[in-house]
């Protein structure tokens, strides 16, 4: 099953909070009460994305985080690699930290690096500010229904 961590959805929670307080300093404490996670993770997950250049961290008295650009611009993709690393489905696609053994005869390693890309570039164009208000990108379909292979949104 590919699945994000439980960092990673705490962390698109907190970037969503700061984005709502544009770009105002706010403490890691008022974030895990708005949020209704644990101080301890809420300043770990901070740190992260401070390190990663997602957030900037402002120190001293009325210090805290801040969120200095504007939730479009931040894309999920850049979320994700800054809590998890790169993106990468398996051990055999470029960018990937444990290489794979069997890469040099594989038949489909160059199949899941396009694969790999194909996600990574739909991470890409779903930015934080779509994450907070998805309903034009993400159209509800009837219950039951499948999408439509080949149809997209605004076709």
């Amino acid at each position: 099953m590919f699945r994000l961590n439980r960092l990673t959805d705490y962390g698109i929670v907190l970037l969503s909070l700061m984005a709502q307080d544009e770009g105002r300093v706010v403490t890691a404490g008022r974030l895990a009460e708005r949020a209704g996670v644990p101080l301890p993770t809420v300043a770990k997950l901070l740190k992260m994305l401070s390190a990663a250049g997602v957030i900037n961290s402002h120190r001293g008295p009325g210090g805290g985080y801040s969120l200095d650009r504007p939730a479009a611009a931040v894309s999920v993709a850049e979320i994700i690699q800054s809590l998890e690393g790169p993106i990468a489905l398996t051990a055999c696609v470029d960018g990937a930290e444990d290489g794979c053994e069997s890469e040099t005869y594989c038949p489909l390693s160059g199949n899941w690096t396009r694969v790999n890309n194909a996600i990574r570039a739909a991470l890409e164009c779903v930015s934080l500010a779509d994450m907070t208000d998805p309903k034009d990108l993400f159209p509800v379909v009837a219950a039951g229904a499948a999408p439509v292979r080949g149809q997209h949104h605004g076709s």
